[in-house]
């Protein structure tokens, strides 16, 4: 089950589905009723899970749009079998089980309960069962341990009580590769998909490849004086006659605020810094070091130029957050060009 919710952090939801549907993928998540729809009006005809809370109003959509929802509050029920009613068949839900994360689900003990729910015999079918780990790439194995048994012993207990679940899914990307025996009946890959992981450095990592490279051009060349400040509140003070270039590039388009001074892009395969603060629109480098340069000339801010490069989870590192973050921060304006394998 390919995670393509958040845009498919950041790539862009749309295509990577789509692509991933060209190599075989049939089951698909996202976290919202907009995200599926999005997906639905684009043409995908694959199983569609939406990971998030779903409320009443939204479920004449969800149905509408053959989307199946996460159940996490028994109240969502009548309002879901209403509206699947007049479906020709049982409508498939996914029941999430909290096992430890502190979030949306049901607790085992509340699970059965649950499970005599006339409702959930029709109009609607419980398709899936789920849970999610809380800390699946953490160097300690014992609160994933610990959740993943509760989760088997509810399991076990609903297989005691007659009931059949086509489809059983906990492992996250971090559990894919750490905990084989979570690999149930489905896995659900979020960022390795997109080419990261994070776990512990004690775990062995698979050999993953980042798909998404972020970049600009130089809109313009400029020349400080030594003394001369850059940006906003004067934070650079040129220390010497100090080339800059100016990106068309800012915080309005995910590239963050906390790179100032701290970040780095790369111009003609050198890392070059950035000086001054990061404005909404652009980014400013210093490139005095750099011979010879000309406005248009390709900068990357996330990916590879030679023998150098730089990736989302090193810019995540010098901002003190997860290249989640990072990749799911790219902004809407930016434009996402699509390159064949």
């Amino acid at each position: 089950m390919a995670i393509v919710k958040a845009n498919a952090y950041g790539h862009g939801a749309v295509e990577t589905a789509q692509a991933l549907a060209r190599q075989g993928i049939r089951r698909f998540a996202v976290a919202s009723l907009d995200e599926g729809i999005a997906l639905r009006q684009a043409g995908l005809s694959a199983s569609i899970v939406v990971l998030g809370a779903i409320f009443e109003e939204q479920v004449s959509d969800l149905i509408a749009h053959r989307l199946t929802p996460v159940v996490s509050d028994e109240r969502i029920l009548p309002a879901l079998a209403k509206a699947a009613h007049s479906h020709p068949t049982p409508y498939p839900v996914h029941i999430k089980v909290e096992t430890g994360m502190g979030r949306l689900g049901f607790s085992p003990e509340e699970l059965l309960t649950l499970l005599d729910n006339p409702l959930l015999h029709s109009p609607l079918q419980v398709e899936g069962m789920m849970t999610h780990l809380a800390d699946a790439d953490g160097k300690d194995s014992t609160v994933t341990e610990r959740q993943l048994g509760e989760f088997r012993a509810a399991l076990e207990q609903i297989t005691q009580r007659g009931r059949t679940l086509p489809l059983v899914h906990a492992a996250n990307s971090a559990a894919i590769v750490r905990f084989p025996d979570a690999h149930f009946s489905l896995v659900r890959p979020g960022i390795m998909l997109y080419g990261y992981h994070t776990l512990p450095a004690t775990v062995p990592a698979p050999d993953l490849k980042p798909v998404l490279s972020l970049r600009t051009t130089i809109a313009q060349l400029r020349t400080i004086p030594q003394g001369g400040t850059v940006s906003y509140n004067g934070t650079f003070v040129a220390t010497r006659p100090t080339r800059i270039a100016v990106l068309p590039i800012g915080y309005a388009d995910g590239y963050s605020r906390q790179l100032s001074h701290r970040g780095s892009v790369l111009i003609q395969g050198h890392r070059t810094p950035i000086v001054g603060l990061v404005c909404m629109d652009m980014t400013m480098v210093d490139v005095t070091d750099i011979a010879q340069l000309q406005v248009g000339e390709t900068v990357t801010l996330i990916g590879q130029q030679g023998q150098e490069s730089i990736w989302a989870d090193e810019v995540a590192g010098w901002i003190g957050t997860i290249p989640y973050e990072v990749l799911c921060g790219i902004g809407s304006r930016v434009p996402r060009l699509y390159e064949p394998a």
